[in-house]
């Protein structure tokens, strides 16, 4: 059955996470799961690549054109990025240490947490994606 999306933002969220997964396989990242989601959080993304565990955080926004979005941050419009508040930092953490603990792969597992801003000019359907390493939780 499609998914069904209640609001724009939803929409936009959802296929913001289709093309960071897309470009995470063209990188050489293998995806275990999407959408991990438990009731004190949620991990968009958990990859592997190379025997390291990647927890990716999406976070998407449309633009009219994608003319202006380079690999350097925008300064007259809202970011994406913006929104990682310390809340959705702890959030992630607390998601992450259970992900960890029901594979029981807590102790032995080397990961990180990554946030993949992405920019999608939905009229033309084209997309970019810009990789935040290794974010301090």
């Amino acid at each position: 059955m499609p998914k069904v999306f209640t609001s724009q933002n939803q929409k936009i969220g959802e296929i913001g996470e289709s093309v960071a997964c897309k470009y995470l396989l063209n990188k050489g990242f293998k995806i275990i799961e999407r959408n991990y989601t438990k009731k004190w959080g949620e991990i968009d993304i958990v990859s592997e690549k190379e025997g390291k565990l990647y927890f990716i955080e999406v976070k998407a926004v449309s633009r009219v054109t994608l003319d202006n979005v380079s690999s350097e941050t925008i300064t007259d419009e809202y970011r994406p990025e913006d929104n990682m508040h310390p809340w959705k930092l702890k959030r992630l953490g607390r998601a992450i240490q259970t992900y960890l603990l029901e594979r029981k792969i807590w102790q032995d597992a080397e990961w990180q947490l990554d946030l993949a801003v992405v920019y999608l000019d939905m009229t033309n359907r084209k997309g970019k994606v810009k990789i935040l390493s290794d974010i301090v939780i």
